[in-house]
């Protein structure tokens, strides 16, 4: 009876343990919830939650989440924002959500797409709300055109690139596979596959060898279609270099803009495969995601060629827009009541390019290689007292620092092996201070010592 009363007397100090480490996480939810937001959390039952750890920023998505919530009633609104870790629910009642409340507050969940545990922690707030989405305009000169070839030139195109023995073929060599593609220069780049036809594309230097063309040409395989860009009017030089690049899930390609030196105005792109969200960014800061579907062409002229960079997030999911009829296309706004997670699949990508003779002479000479040498060097601008110095420090310091704590909190959770290692190295009764911006994961790594 002694045995069962100390059994008893441990398993209600472990649920009075468990039940103060969700208030903790509950608290500080509504701590970032009001500090990023502006979103105040209240103290009684209302129709809407904050489900913190449940956001698309965290790996959770949409369909996932829906089928959480519905088992305790009709979910009136379901809102997810891109890059945030949690997510807004708002019931048809308040019985319901204070169902929910009182059903998924401290519940631990595996998320289906990651194979990770999350715990989710709950806040009723007043009213589910968020800042309306800014419809979301295409860089100038850029155009993407669906389904330009059929289901069966996709495959023929796919079937026709021999990507076996490429660590053989590194300078350049004959696809046994198919006669079609008579000659490339295969390479396997950190973070995709690649193969060049027409001239082999430089990435020391980011340019072309204009005066060593590699042999055969392009494909003849392509000849059709590059002669229905022309006649529809998508491009206006037939290219000549052709980059074919495969991407596994999580692989990418860091921002860039192809050199203005090495190729003519227009650079077209193919995807085959499987589709892809592809982010442009202006020198102004302004950002535009673009799902590029399977069999579609992507065109890029004038200033969205010139002077947005362009490149694919390393990742294995995509926040895209959630449509009832499984379409996926067009711009990746800020519709928080329509996001979702995609799954990256291995897609190939066809880039066309004309080579240019010429010096590049466009209008965006901040960018050009061809025009830079003759700008004026400008100086950076330094702060000129003690005042300027500390808003440029609190612009690009503290600021930056508030905006990614979160996220950055919410998706580390593993303590650091070399950390962990010093902390079990201290003497018994140390008094350590963990100082930053973490989320306490290393408090207690060793209950020896005297944690701050």
């Amino acid at each position: 009876i002694t045995s069962m009363k100390v059994k008893t007397s441990e398993d209600h100090l472990k649920i009075h343990k468990m039940k103060k480490k969700v208030l903790r996480k509950q608290v500080r939810a509504q701590h970032t919830l009001m500090r990023h937001e502006g979103i105040e959390c209240v103290s009684h039952a209302t129709q809407s939650l904050v489900i913190a750890n449940a956001g698309l920023g965290n790996g959770m998505s949409r369909h996932q989440l829906l089928r959480i919530v519905e088992e305790y009633g009709l979910v009136e609104t379901l809102l997810m924002s891109p890059n945030k870790p949690y997510s807004f629910v708002k019931y048809g009642t308040t019985e319901e959500a204070k169902k929910a409340f009182d059903a998924l507050n401290g519940k631990e969940v595996t998320l289906e797409d990651f194979g990770q545990n999350i715990i989710l922690y709950l806040n009723f707030v007043e009213k589910v709300f968020w800042q309306n989405a800014v419809p979301t305009s295409l860089p100038p000169g850029l155009m993407v055109i669906e389904k330009i070839i059929s289901p069966e030139e996709e495959k023929r195109m796919l079937e026709c690139i021999d990507w076996m023995g490429d660590e053989d073929t590194q300078n350049g060599g004959q696809n046994h596979r198919n006669p079609d593609f008579p000659y490339f220069y295969g390479k396997t780049l950190k973070h995709r596959r690649v193969k060049h036809f027409g001239y082999e594309f430089c990435y020391d230097n980011n340019n072309v060898d204009k005066d060593k063309p590699l042999p055969g040409g392009l494909p003849e395989i392509c000849d059709l279609f590059l002669e229905k860009c022309l006649k529809q009017g998508y491009i206006k030089h037939k290219p000549d270099q052709l980059t074919v690049n495969q991407y596994e899930p999580g692989q990418g390609i860091p921002p860039h803009i192809d050199t203005h030196s090495a190729f003519e105005d227009e650079i077209i792109s193919l995807s085959l495969g499987a589709e892809i969200v592809m982010d442009f960014k202006h020198p102004d800061g302004r950002t535009v995601a673009l799902m590029l579907t399977r069999c579609s062409l992507l065109v890029m002229a004038g200033e969205s060629r010139y002077l947005w960079t362009h490149g694919i997030t390393p990742r294995k999911y995509d926040v895209i827009q959630a449509s009832e009829l499984g379409q996926k296309v067009g711009t990746i706004t800020a519709d928080v009541g329509g996001l979702t997670l995609n799954r990256r699949e291995t897609r190939t990508s066809f880039t066309f390019r004309k080579v240019r003779r010429s010096p590049c002479n466009c209008i965006y000479p901040s960018v050009c290689d061809s025009q830079k040498g003759q700008q004026r060097q400008v100086q950076p601008s330094f702060p000129h007292n003690e005042m300027e110095a500390s808003k440029l420090e609190q612009e690009y310091v503290h600021k930056v620092y508030e905006e990614i704590a979160t996220h950055f909190s919410s998706t580390r959770h593993s303590p650091w092996p070399r950390i962990v290692e010093f902390l079990r190295s201290l003497p018994k009764g140390s008094i350590v201070a963990d100082i930053g911006c973490g989320n306490g994961k290393y408090l207690g790594v060793n209950k020896d010592l005297y944690m701050v």
